[in-house]
């Protein structure tokens, strides 16, 4: 019985020996040296190479390559020809599975403010920073021109993404605003207007307390226009708590988002304040897919918003 146990496991040793086995030291030099110069990384970057293991295509195995910068480690695999002579990057692509579509259910939109047709076909996700000026620029491509050609076609959703490090006031108003949509949409969507309209006025005040106070004055203004609970409001506002702001920045953060604004549709990612033309053009792209005709548009230039 022992010896059997012990057949058994130098078969079990030979077995992961085939399906892994180190990479020689010279032939690791080789794959750095040659991914280091195809992908141009400094030398303060890392290259680690992985052991080889058994690949699906004939004469060829596997082998993965760490890619270490600044402490953040990321993974790609390579084929390597059985002789050694040829490294390929393989990108596999599973066809079964709309792309888009995995993008969007990666994003929650559970209880965001809706602008638009709540039950349209063509979904616009925002990621939106209040004190960035491309956000601005954006915003006003979106609202009113864009609300008003696509509005019954499209769903506009904004998901949070203050840049903090580079825009003091940007969380403050994150959070309000959310404090606004916890009671009511067009609220929200009104002070969201009036954010974007107002970067200079609340750039202009003096010192952080102040822009704060203006926020939240501006915030209490919009929900006394909507008749809505004050002392509810002055409390949310007060206790700044950040942590629905803080999970839509991790939400993004895994989506590969860095900057503002960054909108999906359907998927489809737009990064930047992109001309309204190219706009409409994924629009309606979008629309077509999902099988809805796009809105008939205004001759080029007349739709421009104001200062772009």
């Amino acid at each position: 019985m022992t010896l059997l146990r012990r057949s058994l496991l130098m078969l079990l040793l030979i077995c992961l020996g085939c399906s892994a086995q180190s990479v020689a030291p010279d032939l690791a030099t080789r794959i750095e040296r040659q991914v280091r110069a195809t992908y141009s990384l400094p030398s303060e970057v890392k290259i680690l190479v992985g052991p080889k293991k058994t690949s699906e295509f004939p004469n060829y195995d596997a082998v993965t390559v760490t890619i270490d910068g600044a402490g953040k480690k990321q993974d790609y695999d390579f084929l390597i020809s059985k002789d050694t002579n040829t490294l390929v990057r393989l990108v596999k692509m599973d066809l079964s599975k709309d792309p888009y579509a995995e993008i969007m259910k990666k994003i929650d939109v559970s209880g965001r403010p809706v602008r638009g047709n709540k039950e349209a076909k063509v979904v616009a996700v925002n990621f939106d920073d209040f004190e960035c000026p491309f956000c601005s620029r954006m915003h006003q491509t979106l609202f009113p021109t864009l609300l008003k050609e696509y509005g019954d076609r499209v769903a506009f959703i904004y998901k949070d993404f203050p840049l903090s490090e580079m825009h003091p006031w940007a969380m403050r108003a994150a959070v309000d605003a959310n404090c606004l949509a916890a009671q009511n949409n067009d609220a929200y969507w009104e002070f969201a207007d009036y954010m974007h309209a107002s970067q200079r006025d609340l750039n202009s005040e003096k010192g952080r307390d102040a822009q704060f106070a203006a926020i939240d004055k501006a915030a209490e203004s919009h929900a006394q226009k909507h008749s809505l609970d004050i002392p509810k409001l002055q409390s949310c506002v007060k206790a700044q708590n950040q942590e629905a702001v803080k999970a839509s920045i991790q939400e993004g953060e895994k989506l590969g988002i860095s900057a503002t604004p960054t909108m999906f549709v359907n998927g489809q990612e737009i990064d930047g304040a992109l001309p309204i033309e190219q706009i409409r053009a994924i629009f309606d792209s979008a629309l077509q897919q999902a099988g809805v005709a796009p809105p008939p548009h205004p001759p080029a230039g007349d739709s421009q918003p104001p200062g772009q």
